[in-house]
C-alpha cells in the first residue's frame, strides 16, 4: 500500500486512523492559515481550508504517497465558533449552546500527487439546557480549551450533549466512514483485512 500520511497533530484524529485499521501512517503537518473568502456556506468553508492544508502538505510528501487533511468547525446559527481564548470565552460559547442544536462540519481532502478529492460532512449536535454552575466545573475540567466550540463530546462534554444527528466521529473531528469511502477511490481497500491497496 502507498504510504499514507495524515497531515494533522491531531491526538483524535491519529487515534481513529487507527481505529479502522490504518496503523502505518506519518504525520507531518504543514504551516498554513485558516482563512477563507467570505460569502461560503459552512460546508464550504471547511471544504476550502481542507484543500488548502492539502496544497501545502503536497510540498512536503512525494508524488505516490496519499495525504488526508481535514478541517472541523462548529457553527452556530452560521457563525463559527473556534476554540475559545481563555475560560471566559469558554463560558460564553458554552452558554450560548446550552439548551439548543449546533453544527459540527468537516471539510476532508484525500490527494495523492495531482489528484485530488475533497468531501464534507455534517452532524447535528443538541445540548441539553445546562447551568453556569455545571457550564464552569466542567471548564475546570481543562477539557474545552483547544477544541472548536468549547467542548469535546469524546471526553467529559458528552455530559453536556443530548443527542446528535449524524455521524459521531465526525465531531470528533474525522468522519472515518466518508474517509474510508474517499480512500477506496485511492485503491486503499477496508473490511477484507488490514488497509491495502487494491
Amino acid at each position: 500500500m502507498a504510504n499514507i500520511v495524515l497531515a494533522s497533530g491531531s491526538p483524535r484524529r491519529q487515534e481513529l486512523l487507527q481505529r479502522i485499521g490504518i496503523t502505518d501512517f506519518d504525520i507531518r503537518v504543514p504551516e498554513t492559515e485558516e482563512s477563507y473568502p467570505e460569502g461560503l456556506s459552512p460546508r464550504q468553508v471547511v471544504e476550502y481550508i481542507s484543500r488548502e492544508k492539502a496544497d501545502a502538505a503536497a510540498k512536503l510528501c512525494t508524488e505516490d504517497e496519499i495525504v488526508i487533511t481535514a478541517d472541523t468547525m462548529v457553527f452556530l446559527d452560521e457563525a463559527r465558533l473556534g476554540k475559545p481564548a481563555d475560560e471566559a470565552d469558554a463560558l460564553r460559547m458554552l452558554t450560548s449552546l446550552q439548551g439548543r442544536h449546533h453544527t459540527v462540519c468537516t471539510g476532508i481532502t484525500v490527494r495523492q500527487g495531482g489528484r485530488s478529492l475533497t468531501e464534507s460532512e455534517s452532524t447535528e449536535v443538541y445540548f441539553r439546557p445546562a447551568t453556569e454552575a455545571e457550564l464552569r466545573g466542567y471548564i475546570a475540567t481543562g477539557e474545552p480549551m483547544d477544541k472548536a466550540g468549547a467542548y469535546g463530546i469524546q471526553g467529559m462534554g458528552a455530559l453536556l450533549v443530548e443527542k446528535i444527528n449524524g455521524d459521531f466521529f465526525n465531531v470528533m473531528g474525522l468522519p472515518v466512514l466518508r474517509l474510508s469511502r474517499m480512500l477506496s477511490r485511492f485503491g486503499v481497500s477496508f473490511l477484507d483485512g488490514a488497509p491495502r491497496r487494491i
